[in-house]
């Protein structure tokens, strides 16, 4: 089954029209509704907006375009500018937490004098502060870019002591990095107890199938020597410390994951603030994007931040990557240990190359005696369910998700995932049900998610008909958040601009409780939100479709929406998604530029 190229077909005729058409609509548009001082602003927008073409083409490829296999992952050659960059001479964090004494001294390269820094701040974006009217005090002060709802005259910042003392004993986000484990996890202070346990069962095994090559040492001279071998676990009878100790299935926290609707981990795009928007609309489970152990093992803060849990999310799972049976053990105790989780995942089934070739994600499949380690190891130190997400398998034409789910179940899983794609196939042809169907006859009485394709409620429920115990829904949430709604309701929404650009509001409030409210975080909301913005362009209204439903993977055409907003957000231009941005973030920075981490490659 090959994608379809064109959905023309699908949206009305009224309602198409040309690119150049189209794009000389918002433009003239956007330039009546603007003021003259954002024109200087959008300059670097409409260079961009000139020189863009449609899409996938839209970059400036340095290979032959019939090359394929080139089109296909990320663009690794974008522009990247820190968030940090864009204020040259930020307030000290000193300042902003009560004048304590600077830990730099002389040597600090950011402002002291509260009267300087105001002088060389940015205009503030709003009138009011989400953190201070919501928990009743911003932490950033005056650094906060809408401070002036918060900062009196002689610069002092205010507090609501009545609210504030209703998130007196709340942590609305839980599973932060404390200072005192990432420094324990950096001088490897911290105790592997359980994880030691299993290990050093599975080295013995080791020492009797290969003696010579695991004791077998060289001298000085060339001479092979056999030091004194450590002594073996001593063992009471068939039973072993691993039997004795090891928690039963049955003892283990259990969760229902039958008929739950399953936010994918989607890596970028599936961070908290966009969680918690997909939690208002419905979604049952929600996952941490994609971890490394080996980050998380060396307390790396960016790594540890993918693990944080907000208080909404009810049933809420870390998803693991390795491909190692010790890093990935005691990765699984360390969350076991120091996380708030209600399962564990670990991630089978991604593509990327940096993953495939150390073994990693998909090329875990193909090495089923590491995985079985793997797998018997997290489950020796979890104290919750372990799940694994798997793909068809590596290769188009060669499937072996139905040879390695009789394992799994053996191995002692408690849900599996499959996403009806090959790694080769990436995103470029539809998923495989029948297959997902098959497999999920084989795993039974295990729980079977299947994944793919799925935009609209009469999507999955022809899912649900395959006998799968419920569905993962992944681009199809990036495109419309509102399909788990849709789904539960049974419906298709017609769900207005308005409407759409009120949860674009909300996902900018729960970046900025998240990322901050001073000008890193403003940024670094906004790079968040243009890179979901990348994704929600493809949706076409239900009011315009002659047609219905949408297909994931059908192009949408270039047409022209009921009103101008509806037009905005349906044009698949950066410079466009930047105006979006910029209605509820304010003008970009000088020297702005932004593409997308992933190329639309799907509807080839």
């Amino acid at each position: 089954m090959e994608a379809i190229i064109s959905s023309s077909s699908c949206v009305f005729y009224r309602f198409l029209t040309t690119k150049d058409k189209f794009h000389t609509f918002i433009d003239a548009k956007y330039e009546v509704c603007q003021p003259d001082d954002t024109n200087e602003n959008n300059d670097t927008n409409n260079e961009t907006k000139e020189s863009s073409v449609e899409e996938p083409q839209v970059k400036k490829l340095k290979w032959d375009p019939e090359d394929k296999k080139r089109l296909r992952g990320q663009n690794k050659s974008r522009p990247h500018r820190k968030p940090t960059m864009y204020e040259e001479k930020p307030l000290c964090v000193s300042v902003i937490q009560g004048n304590r004494k600077c830990f730099y001294g002389d040597k600090c390269k950011f402002h002291h004098v509260v009267a300087d820094y105001m002088a060389s701040k940015p205009p503030d974006i709003g009138d009011s502060c989400h953190l201070f009217d919501t928990f009743g005090k911003c932490q950033y002060g005056l650094s906060c870019r809408f401070g002036k709802t918060h900062t009196t005259a002689d610069f002092q910042t205010l507090e609501k002591a009545d609210v504030m003392k209703t998130y007196e004993n709340r942590t609305p986000v839980k599973n932060s990095l404390t200072k005192d484990l990432q420094n324990s996890l950096r001088k490897r202070q911290v105790s592997f107890k359980k994880s030691e346990d299993y290990l050093k069962t599975f080295s013995n095994y080791k020492d009797k199938t290969e003696p010579k090559k695991a004791w077998l040492l060289v001298d000085c001279r060339g001479r092979g020597r056999n030091p004194e071998k450590p002594p073996a676990i001593k063992t009471a009878g068939p039973l072993t410390d691993v039997d004795v100790v090891r928690l039963r299935s049955c003892e283990k926290k259990q969760v229902d994951f039958r008929d739950k609707l399953y936010l994918a981990p989607l890596t970028t795009c599936g961070n908290l603030p966009f969680r918690r928007v997909c939690k208002r609309f419905g979604a049952d489970i929600t996952c941490g994007e994609m971890a490394m152990c080996t980050n998380l093992l060396q307390g790396q803060q960016s790594e540890w931040a993918l693990l944080k849990r907000h208080e909404s999310e009810d049933i809420f799972g870390v998803q693991v990557e390795g491909c190692f049976p010790d890093t990935m053990t005691r990765c699984a105790e360390l969350i076991n240990n120091h996380a708030q989780v209600d399962f564990v995942d670990i991630n089978s089934g991604c593509p990327i190359d940096l993953v495939y070739k150390k073994g990693g994600g998909c090329g875990l499949m193909a090495r089923t005696r590491k995985f079985e380690q793997i797998v018997k190891g997290m489950n020796y130190v979890l104290d919750v369910p372990l799940t694994v997400k798997i793909r068809t398998g590596v290769h188009e034409k060669s499937n072996i998700a139905h040879k390695l789910i009789p394992e799994l179940k053996n191995w002692g899983v408690s849900m599996i995932t499959l996403h009806g794609r090959s790694r080769e196939q990436r995103y470029t042809k539809l998923a495989d049900w029948d297959y997902i169907n098959t497999c999920a006859e084989l795993a039974s009485p295990v729980p079977l998610f299947g994944n793919g394709d799925i935009l609209s409620y009469e999507d999955a429920v022809k899912a649900k008909d395959t006998g799968v115990s419920g569905i993962m829904i992944a681009r199809g949430a990036l495109i419309k958040p509102w399909i788990f709604t849709e789904i539960k309701e049974s419906r298709h929404w017609d769900i207005s601009s308005t409407e759409r650009l009120d949860m674009l509001k909300d996902f900018t409030n729960f970046g900025l409780e998240h990322w901050g409210s001073d000008t890193r975080g403003v940024e670094k909301t906004r790079n968040f939100l243009l890179e979901w913005l990348s994704f929600m362009c493809r949706y076409i209204p239900v009011g315009l479709l002659e047609r219905v439903p949408q297909k994931i993977n059908e192009r949408p055409p270039y047409y022209m929406g009921r009103n101008y907003l509806e037009s905005l957000m349906a044009s698949q231009n950066v410079g466009d998604w930047v105006r979006i941005s910029e209605m509820l973030l304010g003008p970009v920075p000088k020297n702005f530029n932004f593409l997308p981490k992933h190329k639309a490659n799907s509807y080839k």
